[in-house]
């Protein structure tokens, strides 16, 4: 049986609280379907289905992975045609952050995974099926740490994508 999977971003509940006013302003502020709080990532690599059984040696390569610590500063929000989604994102990417990204393509490409060819654009999902806007950015922008990564679950429920950490990434996050 195949598990849909991706690297990502998973927040602490510190991080989630610290994301919630800005996200809540966000989806004030669009026409849309808000990401549920416990939805709440931002992918790193997005692996697609893989067979159950590779999960250990995907678990096991990932280990191998090391996570400099680095902040994300989530500054403005966008919408995203091709999805209809509304994302908060970064203006610049940390270089610990694009040198984790490179180094989890790597475990993907082991295990048959195309990298995409798309420009790696850390962002974090906060609302679904919404309507076009320009770009916009937050009044409270937010500043999150990061020192590690998940390996996380897409499972398809009546409600929506369903997002779950398969792993504890290197180390927790602050």
């Amino acid at each position: 049986m195949a598990k849909r999977l991706f690297f990502g971003l998973w927040p602490s509940n510190r991080q989630r609280e610290a994301l919630r006013d800005p996200i809540k302003a966000a989806i004030g502020a669009v026409e849309g379907v808000p990401v549920l709080r416990g939805n709440w990532h931002i992918t790193l690599v997005f692996l697609g289905p893989l067979p159950e059984q590779d999960i250990p040696a995907l678990q096991a390569a990932a280990a191998e992975v090391t996570c400099d610590p680095f902040r994300l500063r989530l500054d403005r929000l966008e919408f995203w045609p091709r999805p209809k989604t509304a994302c908060l994102l970064a203006t610049g990417v940390p270089p610990a952050l694009q040198s984790l990204h490179e180094a989890l393509q790597g475990v993907a490409v082991k295990f048959g995974v195309q990298p995409e060819e798309r420009f790696f654009r850390p962002h974090l999902t906060v609302v679904r099926r919404g309507r076009p806007f320009e770009p916009v950015p937050l009044a409270q922008p937010v500043l999150l740490e990061w020192s590690g990564f998940e390996l996380l679950q897409s499972d398809s429920t009546p409600q929506g994508a369903q997002y779950s950490p398969l792993k504890q990434g290197s180390t927790d996050n602050s």
